[in-house]
């Protein structure tokens, strides 16, 4: 009894042809970021995050507890630099709460009147 190999072959990346480099937030781009996020955990609202850096976007999830999933996630797409906006913020059932072209103006959707009553 011998085995065949039988070669299984690539699937070609969405981004074949584009650039393989996974997208990342520039530090004007994370320094709004944390500033927002510092506010937060000062107050008690957020826990932990994570920064997760793919071939088609960038993600920066927030947490309330590690072990739970993600509060919301500030995302950057560039591929929709030239359409709706490049940044969104995203609710946990996947509704976008603000998109835009401009980071701090997406980031005004956690005011300080959303966490009053929390």
């Amino acid at each position: 009894m011998s085995a065949q190999i039988i070669p299984i072959p690539r699937r070609k990346a969405k981004s074949a042809s584009k650039n393989l480099e996974p997208v990342a937030f520039n530090r004007q781009e994370l320094g709004a970021i944390l500033n927002v996020y510092g506010q937060m955990v000062t107050q008690g609202h957020w826990k932990d995050y994570a920064i997760d850096m793919l071939p088609e976007r960038a993600v920066f999830s927030i947490y309330r507890q590690a072990t739970q999933t993600p509060l919301y996630q500030i995302n950057k797409r560039p591929e929709l630099r030239g359409k709706q906006g490049q940044f969104s913020v995203v609710a946990p059932g996947g509704l976008i709460l603000k998109r835009g072209h401009d980071l701090k103006t997406v980031l005004r959707v956690f005011d300080k009147a959303r966490f009053k009553s929390l």
